[in-house]
């Protein structure tokens, strides 16, 4: 899985990015066919008419389309959370919704379908 960052209007320093890093890879945990996570950081984001910092993530996972969560707030590490727990509800829809879920006998033998016996030896 690759995790890239990108920061907009502005720089993240090493420790910053290797958090946000280490948060992006828990995400395996709910779901571990991801391909590809793609962070994006904007420092000079404007929201609701006030100076706040915006995180998007894009999430790839194996045969599914783009998985996006977008959050602002005037905390970095808070938008990040913040957009971590949208990304961790929808990874659990999705893994729910293509789970096999056919644990169960077949059809055929639950309708009754007659038993195909061998032949004996008598």
């Amino acid at each position: 899985m690759q995790i890239k960052i990108a920061v907009r209007h502005g720089h993240l320093n090493e420790a910053v990015q290797q958090s946000i890093r280490a948060k992006a890879e828990k995400l395996l945990h709910f779901f571990e066919r991801l391909t590809l996570i793609e962070i994006t950081v904007d420092l000079a984001a404007t929201f609701e008419h006030k100076e706040s910092k915006m995180v998007e993530f894009v999430v790839q996972a194996e045969h599914k389309h783009d998985i996006v969560a977008r959050e602002h707030h005037t905390e970095l590490m808070a938008a990040v959370d913040l957009a971590m727990d949208k990304l961790e509800a929808q990874l659990r829809r999705y893994k729910q919704k293509v789970q096999d879920h056919r644990r169960t006998p077949s059809t055929g033998r639950v309708a009754g379908a007659p038993a195909i016996e061998e032949p004996t030896d008598e």
